[in-house]
């Protein structure tokens, strides 16, 4: 199972931003999106309506402490300052993957059984989580045929089941 933490959301700063990444993590196969920071109903509720009308098994939980989640799990921290993701062997079961929003303190670094980057430049959370975890599934995506909404995938325009 695979579980994403989002640390230090602001609601002034970072609504969409956090919006996106649960997105890029329910479309790429996590089940779960724990976020820090300040707690945020219409972020969670936007969760939730995504992943009720489109379907999956995602949820998303606010905590007040990280270091709860890490227990039991692979922790791979995606960082610009990490390793090179291509080079360094994952194991797929029970990984929590960690991003950053605001500064992220020495113990994420210290606790984190990997510090990945997918590159070493300046670079967005989301598109970090949508690189490493395209690489971690080798591009098998989880189906969604228990939504609402499903979309028939289109050359031109927009389709619906």
């Amino acid at each position: 199972m695979i579980e994403v933490l989002r640390l230090g959301h602001r609601i002034s700063r970072d609504k969409r931003i956090s919006t996106h990444v649960a997105l890029v993590a329910r479309a790429f196969g996590a089940k779960k999106i724990w976020y820090t920071g300040q707690k945020d109903k219409s972020y969670e509720e936007s969760v939730n309506r995504i992943s009720s009308e489109f379907g999956g098994d995602f949820s998303i939980e606010h905590l007040k402490k990280f270091e709860k989640v890490f227990e039991g799990k692979t922790v791979v921290h995606l960082t610009m300052y990490g390793e090179d993701f291509r080079k360094v062997k994952i194991p797929k079961k029970d990984l929590l993957i960690v991003i950053g929003g605001e500064k992220v303190p020495p113990e994420v670094y210290q606790a984190s059984d990997f510090n990945v980057g997918v590159t070493n430049q300046p670079h967005s959370e989301v598109g970090a989580l949508a690189v490493f975890m395209d690489h971690l599934e080798n591009s098998e995506y989880p189906s969604f045929n228990d939504g609402k909404v499903r979309v028939k995938p289109s050359k031109k325009g927009k389709e619906f089941y």
